[in-house]
């Protein structure tokens, strides 16, 4: 617990201060290795964040000290902290946010910039990032060295960019944050995945406070706002996940919809339209659709259309498809757009797999639909989700034995 709620903080308020990010995370996984082995003999501290704090600067001064840099202020500015009394870490500043548009620092490579952020300020594994890239983690792991080196070696400054520098970078930002919220909605919801989204609300809404006048900003914040409003509503009182269609409307939080409504209409106003704005509102269609149970696919179809416009990725396609297939109430037509999409990963992407199995499904294809859902079970470690796709797969078994009786 520790780990998910401290590490990004922890680790942003260390490279910002030591102007390292490698040394402050390789100081940081010390501390934490170090409680593994201290915490169960002595038990946990008071206040854990205080404990690693500590333990970590103590590692960046060891370090500094091997390398002969007694006299560098940086170690002279650490040195009196590590006899001062324990730290209370609501006067720590909270860096995240700053350290995000480091890492979205054009001199970085941009096709690393969101899952340098991940890793780095977030605290996602690289496994879990290289599945929601569909990368191999090898080859993942080898961008994020480099990335780090780069901050390193270039002397990358760790301050904040100039307002005419903002623009080159809050995409990357709110790209991170989004991919957060979508990293804990297709592997492992369970309360560090719950703490992963609750990070990734509350950096977007600060920079819905901080970025004036950028409609994805607003967009994002509403997107993801939506997204949490249904989060009581994800699971039955089994543990079993529940798709927004079938969900108890009763349970989602009014607070955080007229919140996103806000923030929605608050970009329309700007008339910059980008993907997160789309993607907001393709999650009001579909939650309106549910309050009065008559979901508007056509103009679900519309939207994903204008997303795709702007930005053809694998999720939007297939979010197209499914619309599509609804629409025109012709499986047939939305599984074309599926089969269309070219990506050497897809093979091994769970989304693309399900939304397979269910147009096969609505086709009559049973026995297909059925090895479909079975990949996408083998493709997800969402326990909750694999129950689900179990009793679709269990439905459509059901029903193809009582058809051959």
């Amino acid at each position: 617990m520790a780990a998910r709620q401290s590490y990004g903080k922890l680790l942003a308020w260390l490279s910002w201060q030591w102007r390292n990010v490698g040394a402050a995370e390789d100081a940081l996984s010390e501390a934490f290795a170090s409680a593994l082995k201290h915490w169960p003999r002595d038990g946990v501290p008071v206040s854990p964040e205080a404990w690693l704090l500590t333990a970590a600067r103590r590692n960046l001064l060891m370090a500094a000290r091997r390398q002969r840099l007694e006299d560098d202020p940086r170690v002279l500015m650490l040195l009196p902290d590590l006899t001062a009394e324990p730290v209370d870490m609501q006067t720590i500043p909270d860096e995240r946010l700053r350290l995000l548009f480091v890492c979205a620092h054009p001199a970085i490579d941009s096709s690393v910039h969101t899952a340098l952020m991940l890793q780095l300020v977030l605290g996602i594994d690289a496994a879990r990032i290289a599945n929601a890239f569909l990368l191999s983690p090898a080859a993942l792991s080898k961008r994020l060295t480099r990335a780090k080196a780069k901050i390193r070696d270039a002397g990358i400054p760790f301050s904040e960019p100039e307002p005419g520098e903002l623009g080159t970078r809050i995409g990357a930002v709110l790209e991170a944050l989004y991919g957060a919220y979508t990293v804990n909605d297709s592997t492992i919801l369970d309360v560090e995945a719950d703490d992963l989204a609750d990070e990734a609300l509350f950096l977007a809404q600060l920079m819905s406070e901080q970025i004036e006048g950028d409609a994805e900003v607003y967009g994002l914040y509403a997107l993801l706002l939506y997204c949490e409003s249904r989060r009581r509503a994800r699971f039955d009182e089994a543990g079993t996940f529940v798709p927004l269609d079938e969900q108890a409307h009763s349970l989602w939080r009014n607070d955080f919809i007229h919140k996103a409504e806000f923030n929605l209409s608050r970009a329309a106003k700007l008339k910059q339209v980008g993907p997160y704005q789309i993607e907001a509102a393709i999650q009001a269609a579909h939650m309106q659709g549910v309050l009065d149970q008559n979901t508007p696919w056509r103009e679900i179809a519309m939207l994903y259309e204008q997303l795709l416009f702007l930005g053809p990725t694998v999720g939007a396609k297939i979010g197209h498809a499914i619309a599509v297939a609804r629409a025109t109430e012709n499986p047939a037509q939305g599984m074309e757009l599926l089969d269309a999409i070219q990506t050497s990963g897809v093979a091994g992407h769970q989304p693309w797999w399900a939304a397979r199995a269910s147009l096969l499904a609505m086709m009559g294809r049973k026995k297909e639909a059925e090895t479909a859902y079975t990949r996408a079970i083998a493709l997800t470690r969402n326990e909750a989700v694999q129950t689900w796709l179990k009793r679709k797969r269990e439905k459509l078994s059901l029903s193809s034995s009582n058809n051959q009786n």
